[in-house]
Formats: structure tokens, C-alpha cells, sequence
């Protein structure tokens, strides 16, 4: 035990994590030269094609140091604010974390983020001062940086390049000399922390586990404290970086286990696995995640929603900050509700459904949860406009509100003010990092922040910006439902709750774009944006028109006026007992939009 070493990599998003990871891989022969490839550990394609990682990886090396055989389990971890829950969740699994910093770039919000992580688990923190070999690289001000920001002591940081090689030796001799060995809890006997999981058509759930007391073994009866269950594990094993079966999992050791666990909802993430004739007490868990913003997901052919339901379960699996709950809709049948991190989980889990599970699927514009204040004094929570109550029932509705800390340039610090004062945020302090960068600290309604902040951030800045976000609370506001009307039928499906300003703008450009889509009817078809009784944004579809005098051909006026108005009776009374009916597309188009 005293030869194993846990440790986890955290960065702020490309900074040279999965680079790094692939070195040390190398270094330690894990992998062969012939098997290497550019982010060896990022094996879902959306990972490669987007170049950021999205699940934590865990995996385990030998290493040979003064004569001693080392085993080290390291997890790699994403960089992204909408991942910190993965971040969150492998520093529970470890004992110490190596810090990477790009020396272009210096300290960034989500290394912050992520720092204070590790210290609240009271992690060995190694600072990596990476990319020390690009032209641009300013080692001494990101030394500065290091006390200033992290308060970590800057001789403490290894310089190296992940890319070049560099460095990597005096990082693996720094891991066995920091990071301390795992040590029993002292439990009367064998206590597990799981802390991932995912669906194996052949062998069912497996789960990552990490073994904080006594050892784990094929054939083991264990109880799962959260569900209470009892099961037998069929297979331990480590990840290398293909899992392999060994015989059993000793004290401070990472890896995998399958038991006959064949349902998703019998696991839970951050739950203690436990001898089940001599159970041991709970371990601390992780922190429940509450999801920030919620979207409906609907099958696009009705008939597979069964097959989604499925789906959904082992996603949720393999990414337990993802919930999900049945509902409804007149325009688009059965469906869920999805809870999601940030807007580009909410991306991924679409993609991932698309991709892995082979999905057809359509989803509403994302919303976040709004507190109501009844007029009876009951306090309702709205994640869905659909379930907006009458406004003569709200006495107030109050929204998110999110703590952001945004850094950026000097020089744009007056446009990143701008961007905040648009979204209806404040300001709170401005804090120096060093002479080229500040650091916004700045209230705003989550609401706001959803759709482009984090793009507008980088454009504005050309990419030297960065955010991390927290959620502070809730705040009183003005906040309306803006219902989409077709033909004086409103359509649940475009409802949105806004704030009042900026409720005329958006119901404009949906009134637009629906203009686009709905198809023309035999009579003029009206489209309004409507805020309670009050119509704010109108546009109207032409109807396709027959040409009823074509057949006269010079002749009296009155014989034209006559069929003209005979058309015009008719397309009235169409008028009043037509229904239009949106096809399909129309929904994926505006929602896309």
C-alpha cells in the first residue's frame, strides 16, 4: 500500500491535461508506441472532435523509482465549468492532484474553480508549469501568479511541455515524493467508494471503484448502502487503459467492478459498497448536483419513446449530474424533462443520444428553474412555462441568480461591462491579476448568461476571456411568459418565460422565423407574441390565392367584384373553422434558431 499513489490532473480547459496524461503514459510504458495516439484517453469521438475531454478517465501505471516498483492510478479530468461535477467527483477518489498551468496563459477561471476544489478534499497539490517551449511563454509571471492568485508557494511548480517531453521524469519523481500513500479508514471491514459508472451490454453496470478499507473480490457478497441492495461481484479489474480482470482490489487501489446489477437506477454515484454480512459505515459521498438549466427532449417519431426512456437511463449512468423526468406536450407528444449543468452539457447529452444510441430526437428551448410567489402565500417552483400560473395568481417571481468571475484582457475591460450591463447584471468588484489582466467579479440572472455569454466573452476578447460561474440565489424580477399564438391558438411548444424588456425583441424574432417555416394556407394565417392578453409582435403568412376571374376576359366590372367576393366569403368562413397545423420541421427549425 505504501507504493500506490492516487492522483488526479485538473486544469483550466486546454491547458495540456490529456497531453500530459498521454506522456506520462508513455514514460511509464503503459501503452505502447504502436497503440499511442494524440489524446489516447479521450475515446469518445465527440471528445476528439471538439478536442476537450468530457469524462474523467481513470487509469492505472507501474512506475520504477530508485529501485521501487510504484503503482500509480491517475484520473484525467475535464476542463470545462459545465464538468466541474466530474472534477468534483475524481478528487474524492484521490490523495493528490497535479495542477497544470499554461505558461502562455497563466491562471485562468477555471484553474481557480478548480483549486478551491482540491483544497476543500485536502489534496497534495504539484503545480506543472506547462508549455514552457512556445515562444510566448512567461514562466516568471506565472510563478507570480501562482502565489498571488492560489497562494501556492511558486518554487514548488515543475516546468515542463507535455508536447516536447519535457519535464515528465522530475513530474512522476515529484508524485511519488508529495503525494502520500492511501491509508485504511480503520472500518470493521471492506468500504468502497464508487465514483463512476457505465452500461456494458454484456456484463451490465460496471462500476469505478476506489478501495478505501480491506479488499475486493469475484465472489464477494456487497451491499450497496444507498439502495440497500445485496449483490455478488462477478468481476474485479483495473483499467490499463482497456479494462483487464484481476483477482481482487487491495486498500488504496482504483478500478472497476460488475456484479449482477442489470438496472441503471440501482447505482448511485458517491455510494459506499460494503461487505454485506459485516457492513461497514458510509463514506462521504459526493455533494448532490442540482441541475441549472432544464430542457424538454421528444422523440422525433413518437413510437420510439420506450426506446428513449431506455436511453436516457444508461446515459444518466454514465453521467449522474444529468436528471431527467417524464412530461408532456400538445404539439410534441410524450418526452422528458432534462435537467443539465450548463449549456454545453445540455449540447453533449443531445449529441452523445444522437450518436451512441442511434436517437431521433427534437428538444425545446432550454429554461431555467423561476421561484413563484402565490398570492396565497405558497411558493411554487417553475421549470417549464407551461406551468406558469395566471398572472392575477403571482404576487412575484423570483429568478437565478450566478456569481461570475470573468478574466480578461485590460484593454476590454469597457466592453466586457457593456456585455454585463446587457444581460442585466452588475458589476461587484474589479481585482488586478497582473499588468495585462483583470478579474470581473459580477452578479447576473442565470437566465441571462444561457444562451451566448460564454461566446460573446471569447469573441469580444479574441479568446483570451474566461468565465467560471457559482450559483448565488434568487432575486426578485419582472419576468412575464410570452406565449406564441398561430391563428389565435397559442403553442405551447414556443412559450418562454422573459423579462419584460426583453420581451418584445425576442417575440419578434420568433414571430419572424415562424413566418419562415409555417406553411401557407388557404387564408391568411396570423402570428403574434402575446404577454398575457397584450399583443406585442405581429406577423401574418399570405394566403394562397386562386385566381377567381381568370375565366373573364373583358366583360363588366361587377362580374369580377361579384366572384372576388364570393372568394372572400368563403376564405372567412375557412378562416373560422380552419386549424393550421405546424409540421414537424417547422418546431426543429425555430428550436434550432
Amino acid at each position: 500500500m505504501k507504493n500506490i499513489r492516487n492522483f488526479c490532473i485538473i486544469a483550466h480547459i486546454d491547458h495540456g491535461k490529456s497531453t500530459l496524461a498521454d506522456r506520462l503514459l508513455q514514460v511509464t510504458h503503459t501503452i505502447s508506441d504502436r497503440e499511442m495516439k494524440e489524446q489516447v484517453l479521450d475515446d469518445m469521438d465527440l471528445e476528439r472532435e471538439k478536442g476537450i475531454t468530457i469524462k474523467s478517465h481513470a487509469i492505472q501505471m507501474n512506475y520504477n523509482c530508485n529501485g521501487e516498483q510504484y503503482i500509480f492510478n491517475l484520473i484525467d479530468t475535464p476542463g470545462h465549468v459545465d464538468f466541474s461535477y466530474e472534477v468534483s467527483r475524481s478528487l474524492s477518489a484521490c490523495e493528490g492532484a497535479l495542477l497544470i498551468i499554461d505558461a502562455a496563459q497563466g491562471v485562468e477561471a477555471q484553474t481557480v474553480a478548480n483549486v478551491h476544489l482540491a483544497m476543500k478534499q485536502n489534496l497534495a497539490i504539484i503545480p506543472v508549469i506547462n508549455k514552457i517551449d512556445l515562444p510566448h511563454a512567461d514562466v516568471p509571471q506565472t510563478r507570480q501568479q501562482l502565489e498571488d492568485i492560489l497562494a501556492i508557494p511558486a518554487d514548488t511548480a515543475v516546468l515542463a511541455s507535455a508536447k516536447e517531453g519535457i519535464g515528465i521524469d522530475e513530474i512522476l519523481e515529484a508524485i511519488v515524493e508529495r503525494i502520500p500513500a492511501p491509508k485504511p479508514t480503520g472500518a470493521p471491514s471492506m468500504q468502497a467508494l464508487g465514483f463512476d459508472s457505465y452500461f456494458d451490454t454484456y456484463k451490465g453496470v460496471v462500476t469505478h471503484v476506489r478501495i478505501f478499507n480491506g479488499e475486493l473480490k469475484a465472489g464477494m457478497q456487497v451491499k450497496l448502502l444507498h439502495s440497500g441492495k445485496n449483490v455478488e461481484v462477478k468481476e474485479v479489474g483495473s483499467f490499463n487503459p482497456k479494462p483487464y480482470a484481476r483477482e481482487k482490489l487491495q486498500v488504496g487501489e482504483t478500478g472497476y467492478m460488475t456484479a449482477n446489477i442489470k438496472s441503471p437506477q440501482e447505482v448511485k454515484m458517491g455510494d459506499t459498497v460494503t461487505d454485506a454480512r459485516n457492513p461497514s459505515p458510509a463514506l462521504p459521498g459526493f455533494v448532490e448536483i442540482h441541475p441549472m438549466v432544464f430542457s424538454g427532449i421528444y422523440p422525433i417519431n413518437t413510437s420510439d419513446y420506450e426506446h428513449l426512456k431506455a436511453n436516457l437511463g444508461k446515459l444518466q449512468l454514465n453521467d449522474s449530474a444529468f436528471v431527467y423526468q417524464p412530461e408532456t406536450s400538445v404539439a410534441l407528444g410524450f418526452g422528458f424533462r432534462c435537467g443539465f449543468l450548463g449549456l454545453l452539457h445540455l449540447e453533449i447529452v443531445q449529441e452523445r443520444l444522437r450518436r451512441e444510441y442511434g436517437m431521433d430526437i427534437i428538444a425545446t428551448y432550454p429554461s431555467v428553474i423561476y421561484r413563484v410567489a402565490l398570492t396565497d402565500g405558497t411558493l411554487k417552483s417553475v421549470d417549464n412555462p407551461a406551468y406558469l400560473p395566471e398572472p392575477t395568481y403571482i404576487a412575484k417571481i423570483e429568478e437565478p441568480m450566478v456569481k461570475a468571475f470573468v478574466i480578461c484582457p485590460n484593454e476590454n475591460i469597457g466592453d466586457m461591462m457593456t456585455l454585463i450591463s446587457e444581460k442585466r447584471g452588475g458589476v461587484d468588484h474589479t481585482e488586478t491579476l497582473d499588468s495585462r489582466r483583470v478579474m470581473l467579479t459580477s452578479l447576473l440572472p442565470l437566465n441571462e448568461i444561457l444562451i451566448d455569454f460564454h461566446d460573446r466573452i471569447k469573441s469580444i476578447t479574441r479568446g483570451y476571456g474566461s468565465m467560471d460561474y457559482e450559483h448565488a440565489d434568487y432575486r426578485e424580477s419582472d419576468m412575464v411568459k410570452l406565449d406564441m399564438l398561430v391563428n389565435n391558438e397559442p403553442v405551447d411548444a414556443f412559450s418562454c418565460i422573459v423579462h419584460r424588456d426583453k420581451a418584445e425583441g425576442r417575440g419578434r424574432a420568433l414571430a419572424a422565423k415562424l413566418k419562415e417555416v409555417i406553411p401557407r394556407q388557404q387564408y391568411a394565417v396570423a402570428i403574434q407574441a402575446a404577454i398575457g392578453g397584450k399583443v406585442v409582435a405581429r406577423e401574418t403568412v399570405g394566403a394562397l390565392r386562386k385566381d377567381v376571374t381568370a375565366k373573364c376576359y373583358g366583360g363588366d366590372i361587377t362580374r369580377k367584384r361579384k366572384l372576388l367576393e364570393k372568394q372572400k366569403e368563403g376564405k372567412k368562413r375557412m378562416k373560422s373553422f380552419g386549424s393550421v397545423n405546424i409540421p414537424q420541421e417547422a418546431f426543429i427549425e425555430v428550436l434550432k434558431a
